[in-house]
């Protein structure tokens, strides 16, 4: 590690410490990377492992699969400590020699493939290097380990093995992927069948040939059990049928089928237990072939049970395809698959060493120069280059994970290409920046995080109450009743004083659904404390309704809440009720409510409206303009941290909201923004309209009524 003397430490000033944390994290972060991985001795190999002496094995020091200690013989031998003394012990009388020796390493590597996946294929499976030159064996590098502990998990837990794989480029995960497979055929279990699909005619030819060269290297003797007798001339992948897609090995009793999405009917499946769907974003989709079809085909047979294997697997080509559909299924639990993603600077070769110096007259070592400019760009959010990043925007990859060097040759790298989209669509450094392809993030990754420091799971759930669900009785007799499955979760119940009030407290904002089945948007309630602002502190989220219901019981439901939060004022979005009929138009339901709930917002009129006497309209109207100027004033809440929220949620929503080409505002496809509109239109009241909350004399609605009616009628007011 760099050393800060104290002359560095005068240099650097205000900002050695600082300096001092990031370089002790970047040598820590690189000794992670660094740290020995030997998958012939298993050392730093994956899972969970036992560290053996056997001291006559060709390597003394074994790093066992914890599995592999529960086999007879490998108890035995690591009791024994030696293979001699274990033969010793377990055959007594008879004479050891060197083929004995033999004979027992070979059954240790037997034991030991099938428990250890790294072991088995830097040993058996051979593979044709990316540089070109001669076969070598298959070494599994830093991503690949993270894959393979991800299949390993589910395989050694006895779950059925389904991944999403969401990768960048030029790692090797398909080929891992598709060897995985090979060692459940060759290895696990006779006659398992599997079955690739690639996305071009091409690469499934590369596939093809992939197997043929690893199964031509394999050991005759490992595709038979350890007595049976065999033929040294032995095929070992013969084709069936003319098509050329299907292979057998006879030994194993199973079959290789290779596909192409751009050919259905070799995609189909029926009995096949292994499926690995390659480059699925790639996939055509076209009036008669769509990647759904190929994908229902091929799966048709899979059954869920252990030791079956399905895996979509692909860089990212935009939003709202299958891929990107699958992939968010899993991530949120929604499906029987796990999510994966491998950023850029999870790959070895990423990495650029730090060697020029920033400023050339300064005593600083360049490492530690870059460290002291990272730190100190860290809230930068523009440049002057479209062929650089902000910041920022380094300063994310920094606490992503990413390495001082990492980011050095994302630096480097970055000048090849004109835009961010460009540089994420081949180096995605998370998983929602690999599926954006169009589009600016609205909020800053860095402002989102901030905020998550106050999120928590709600004090209560459960709904509101009253004596109907509509109409005045909704609101007599309110009450709060705790449900597990409660729609309403509130953080902080609402505060009442016999004596005092808060006037201008709360405030309760609508984000309406657009009708009430699964697909379609969520209704969002949202109620905002505003007490604090008094002092000068933020406001703060304190419940929120979600969930799918009618326009008119939404309203209703919102109503209720408002009432039950000390008569809040309650806003509406009114946009989807003016444009979709339900039990009448927008005007209807709102002054409904307005015949029972006073405290209703209503939008500001022009000089011309009063002057003509025209009604007052109620709720928010969200169109381009009024859309523009609440996002952009949400920009800066969310920059300057003026509000308090409790729902990790809704930042998720902000982390996926973009900036379109035309110049609109939109959550990425296959992603909401209903949480977020709720806030957008909530902190522009809050802040720009509302006046500050007063502490006055408790008075009642009728005492309120009556003031009201003795206001004397002026011309201003006219």
């Amino acid at each position: 590690m760099t050393k800060i003397t104290k002359v560095h430490e005068r240099l650097l000033g205000d900002d050695a410490e600082a300096v001092r944390a990031i370089l002790a994290e970047n040598e820590a972060r690189n000794n992670v990377i660094l740290a020995k991985f030997n998958p012939i001795t298993g050392e730093g190999s994956i899972g969970q492992r036992t560290h053996v002496t056997i001291k006559d094995f060709p390597f003394k020091e074994h790093y066992l699969p914890d599995t592999m200690m529960k086999v007879p013989l490998i108890k035995k031998l690591v009791k024994a400590g030696s293979i001699k003394a274990f033969y010793d012990d377990e055959f007594v009388d008879q004479y050891y020699s060197e083929e004995e020796k033999q004979k027992i390493i070979r059954e240790y590597m037997r034991v030991r493939i099938r428990h250890d996946f790294a072991f088995w294929a830097a040993s058996l499976a051979y593979i044709s290097p990316k540089e070109g030159g001669d076969d070598i064996l298959f070494r599994l590098n830093r991503a690949q380990r993270k894959l393979v502990n991800k299949l390993e998990k589910m395989r050694v837990s006895g779950k059925p093995i389904r991944i999403v794989l969401l990768k960048a480029r030029q790692w090797g995960g398909s080929t891992c992927i598709q060897l995985y497979m090979a060692w459940l055929q060759l290895v696990h279990k006779i006659g398992i069948n599997s079955l690739i699909i690639a996305h071009q005619t091409v690469t499934s030819d590369e596939i093809n040939d992939m197997f043929k060269r690893m199964i031509d290297e394999y050991p005759l003797e490992f595709l038979h059990d350890a007595d049976e007798e065999y033929s040294d001339n032995e095929a070992k992948y013969v084709g069936v049928g003319k098509s050329g897609l299907i292979h057998r090995v006879p030994q194993r009793k199973c079959k290789i089928k290779i596909g192409t999405a751009e050919n259905p009917r070799s995609c189909r499946g029926g009995g096949y237990s292994l499926v690995h769907l390659s480059e699925v974003a790639l996939w055509k989709d076209t009036d008669k072939i769509t990647p759904e079809k190929v994908v229902n085909s091929a799966l048709s047979g899979v059954l869920y049970k252990p030791l079956t294997l399905i895996a979509y697997e692909s860089t990212a080509n935009g939003t709202g395809n299958l891929f990107h559909k699958e992939y968010l299924a899993a991530k949120k639990g929604k499906s029987q698959f796990e999510a994966l993603f491998i950023a850029w600077f999870e790959i070895d070769q990423y990495s650029l060493p730090i060697t020029e110096t920033l400023d050339a007259d300064s005593p600083l070592p360049p490492i530690v120069q870059f460290a002291l400019w990272l730190y100190r760009n860290r809230n930068v959010d523009f440049t002057e280059s479209d062929r650089a990043e902000p910041g920022s925007y380094l300063w994310k990859l920094w606490q992503d994970g990413a390495t001082l060097e990492a980011i050095n040759w994302y630096i480097a790298e970055r000048t090849k290409y004109t835009s961010h989209a460009s540089m994420a669509s081949e180096y995605p450094s998370d998983d929602i920046e690999a599926f954006t392809y169009s589009g600016r993030k609205v909020f800053d990754a860095a402002d989102i995080n901030k905020m998550r420091g106050t999120c928590r799971p709600p004090k209560f759930t459960g709904e509101i109450y009253g004596r109907d669900d509509e109409g005045a009785d909704a609101l007599q007799n309110l009450r709060f009743k705790k449900e597990k499955d409660g729609r309403l979760w509130i953080w902080q119940d609402v505060e009442k004083d016999e004596d005092e009030e808060v006037t201008d407290r709360y405030l309760v904002v609508v984000d309406v659904c657009k009708g009430h089945t699964a697909k379609a948007d969520f209704a969002v309630i949202l109620v905002i404390d505003r007490l604090y602002m008094i002092d000068g502190l933020p406001p703060t989220i304190v419940a929120q309704w979600y969930g799918h219901i009618d326009m008119d019981l939404l309203a209703w439901k919102a109503t209720q809440i408002a009432q039950y939060y000390n008569e809040a004022k309650l806003v509406i979005e009114s946009n989807t009720l003016e444009t979709n009929n339900t039990k009448g138009d927008a005007e209807y339901i709102l002054n409904l409510i307005r015949e029972v709930y006073e405290n209703l917002y209503a939008r500001k009129q022009s000089a011309e409206d009063i002057r003509e006497g025209a009604p007052r309209k109620y709720g928010f109207h969200t169109n381009t303009l009024t859309k523009k100027v609440i996002i952009h004033n949400l920009k800066k809440v969310v920059r300057e941290q003026l509000y308090i929220e409790r729902d990790e949620g809704c930042l998720d929503e902000y982390a996926t909201y973009i900036e379109t080409d035309n110049g609109g505002y939109e959550a990425m496809s296959g992603y909401h923004d209903d949480k977020l509109m709720t806030r957008a239109i909530g902190m522009y009241v809050c802040l720009k309209e509302m006046p500050l909350p007063t502490i006055v004399k408790r008075t009642t609605l009728a005492q309120r009524r009556a003031k009201r009616k003795k206001k004397t009628v002026t011309a201003a007011i006219i």
